[in-house]
């Protein structure tokens, strides 16, 4: 999909506090956030949270089998009713605050009788539910109506996804936040930005040789390479090229396949034969991102199995080593003032299409320079 776009966003979107507060309201409201995958919560009681700006949501299995989502907010004082990343919380989940309890369909199930509330309504106190759609097993919430579904927004690569069976995936490890001193939207420029692979990810271009491509569609960028089979330059790098024959469940090419897919606006899939990532940029400030990371994989006790998810992480660090100077250094040129926007080639067809949305849903966006300096 090529894109008429040809210059990319202007830099002061990614250190201005006041462009922040409009992407809040005009595009972190109506997107899709990731929570977990229902396999994070196999029990009933069993949940996760996710903070995400000012929301708080806990998503937790109920004991008729039903996941569902919730803001993680006490109707009595606001206080957080579920801690922690995650946890089980038995049959009840209880604020501890005033020990105000809520069933796991959410319901208000008592009140402490001492607290002087007499005959409350139970029914009309329960925890809010937050709108929640589950694709292939993973738990997505959003506070505000207004885009496609998950489903509609990734059909485009609904066909190569399937055989890697996204619903029978399972956690590998707990979730990992880094954060980084860089606006949202340059973590996820860089994810997107495919000429900078033969450039400044040397290990990456010795494994894929060339074969990595990038694609926009509409909601989700696709960015892909093939893993040859010729010797690679590191011990790590060989061994894991002779491990992906190994993945019979997968057809010959997509055994030796890397593929990511960046969901508008703020979430990215990482697919590889061995196992699947996602990883979230969330926004904290103008110039603050947390990224939230997690593995997941097939039920595979093999030991040949073990080796290539050890050898996928060790590759992956450096390539995470690499990106975190990259957009270290973006962030502070955003600030000089001799730079105002730069050049798009046509070959930047997902940073094209990212700046298209991002100006159509806030006009703001199409200034050069921010509206206080020109005041």
């Amino acid at each position: 999909m090529r894109d008429a776009i040809t210059e990319s966003l202007p830099a002061w979107l990614y250190r201005d506090e006041g462009f922040f507060a409009l992407e809040k309201a005009k595009v972190f409201r109506q997107a899709w956030q990731i929570v977990c995958h229902r396999n994070d919560v196999p029990e009933a009681g069993d949940y996760h949270t996710l903070d995400f700006l000012d929301e708080k949501v806990v998503t937790v299995r109920g004991e008729d089998g039903v996941v569902r989502s919730f803001h993680n907010v006490c109707r009595h004082r606001a206080s957080r009713v579920a801690d922690g990343d995650k946890g089980a919380c038995g049959g009840r989940l209880v604020c501890p605050y005033h020990a105000w309890s809520y069933g796991l369909d959410g319901t208000l199930s008592a009140v402490p009788r001492w607290q002087g509330f007499g005959d409350i309504d139970l029914g009309a106190h329960g925890l809010i539910p937050v709108e929640q759609e589950i694709w292939r097993g993973f738990v997505f919430v959003r506070f505000a109506p207004g885009l496609p579904s998950v489903a509609e927004m990734m059909a485009p690569y609904e066909a190569e996804i399937a055989p890697h069976s996204f619903e029978d995936l399972v956690p590998q490890g707990r979730v990992v936040l880094r954060p980084r001193p860089v606006n949202w939207k340059n973590i996820a420029d860089n994810y997107a930005d495919g000429l900078h692979i033969p450039v400044a990810h040397p290990g990456l271009s010795r494994l894929f040789g060339g074969t990595y491509a990038i694609e926009a569609q509409p909601w989700v960028d696709k960015m892909s390479g093939v893993v040859g089979a010729d010797a690679a330059f590191s011990w790590s790098e060989r061994r894991y090229q002779a491990l992906l024959p190994g993945f019979e469940h997968l057809a010959p090419g997509d055994r030796r396949t890397w593929s990511y897919y960046k969901l508008w606006p703020n979430l990215a899939f990482d697919v590889y034969p061995d196992q699947v990532d996602f990883m979230q940029f969330i926004p904290i400030s103008a110039t603050e991102t947390l990224i939230r990371e997690i593995p997941y994989a097939r039920a595979d006790a093999r030991r040949e199995t073990r080796a290539a998810r050890y050898l996928n992480w060790r590759i992956n660090r450096q390539v995470n080593a690499e990106d975190t100077v990259l957009i270290a250094r973006v962030q502070a040129g955003m600030a000089s003032s001799s730079y105002t926007t730069g050049p798009l080639s046509p070959e930047e067809v997902c940073m094209a299409s990212f700046a298209r949305r991002l100006r159509e849903l806030i006009p703001e966006a199409n200034l050069r320079r921010s509206p206080a300096a020109t005041a």
